[in-house]
């Protein structure tokens, strides 16, 4: 693996999940892989799981990070590669990911979706840039259009808890006051792609996601019906794909609760956090044995663990 962009830079996705769980019932059996190297993680917007997370898995492969949260840090970075930088923009991408690659061993990169300009953003202009001019390989801590590492970690956590081979698995849009980016559905989707589920996505009408993403994928704008016999629940808000970043939903009806969850087949319930309380799910359901959100954010943890390690040893 020379990058991990998104989820098609994993050649098996069983076999990574089965590594990843096999790393995480002996944590420091390769803590000595990243002995004198250290990572960069590179934030251009807010984290809690992300860069705990990376920070942590990084420590127990023997690495030192290094943190920058650029918007505060950072001097203004220029993107264009035609720019004249009179104005104020102060460095080149060039540069900075060149003094960085000379810095890191490997470098992580959060950048969201600004929720403009679909065009701009499905061009991944940072952490294109940052790939095509680091020496040293990159790691997507979020970007415009996908989160890898949630998805991972929400693979982990559907492997350690599914009772059958295939088990349904539902992604529900739900409300949420303020447009999100498509990131973590669109991740989730290839994931679950590349996995043995029953997959299924339930969304108000309108609300369909990237058809490049979703193809193949069944779609039923009927959340109940949906919800039928299902073993997972994963809620996650998305805005307008097609009125490109806009709320043009606000149905407050899609909220997860138990009336829902009894619908299913005694679904565990899924979100990659931060979530809204009573907004997107009821405190019944994201306080019940079922919930797994926490298991989900510790297997952040070694869904990191073993990219990395992948990367320092150039692994499939």
């Amino acid at each position: 693996m020379k990058n991990f962009i998104n989820s098609d830079d994993i050649k098996d996705y069983s076999k990574i999940i089965k590594e990843a769980i096999r790393i995480k019932k002996e944590p420091l059996m390769f803590n000595k892989i990243g002995t004198n190297k250290s990572i960069g993680l590179i934030f251009f917007n807010s984290s809690l799981r992300t860069r705990l997370s990376t920070q942590k898995a990084a420590m127990m492969l023997g690495l030192k990070s290094f943190i920058m949260n650029f918007n505060s840090e950072g001097w203004q970075i220029e993107f264009d590669d035609n720019a004249v930088m009179s104005m104020g923009k102060a460095e080149h991408v060039k540069e900075a990911a060149g003094v960085i690659s000379k810095y890191c061993n490997i470098v992580g990169i959060r950048k969201f979706a600004e929720l403009n300009n679909k065009n701009e953003d499905e061009k991944e202009i940072v952490i294109s840039s940052f790939k095509k001019y680091c020496s040293v390989p990159i790691v997507n801590l979020e970007s415009s259009i996908y989160h890898p590492l949630q998805a991972l970690a929400d693979a982990i956590t559907i492997d350690e808890n599914k009772l059958k081979p295939k088990p349904k698995v539902v992604l529900s849009w739900a409300p949420h006051p303020r447009p999100l980016p498509h990131a973590v559905p669109n991740s989730f989707i290839k994931m679950a792609k590349k996995n043995n589920f029953d997959f299924i996505i339930t969304n108000p009408v309108g609300y369909d996601l990237n058809k490049n993403i979703t193809k193949g994928v069944k779609i039923i704008h009927d959340q109940e019906q949906a919800f039928k016999n299902a073993d997972f629940i994963y809620a996650k808000n998305w805005s307008n794909y097609e009125n490109y970043g806009l709320v043009s939903n606000t149905n407050k009806s899609w909220i997860i609760d138990q009336n829902k969850m009894s619908k299913t087949n005694n679904a565990k319930f899924m979100h990659c956090l931060p979530v809204r309380r009573n907004v997107v799910v009821t405190d019944e359901v994201l306080d019940s044995k079922n919930s797994l959100v926490l298991d989900q954010a510790e297997n952040r943890i070694y869904s990191a663990m073993v990219v990395i390690k992948k990367l320092i040893q150039n692994e499939g």
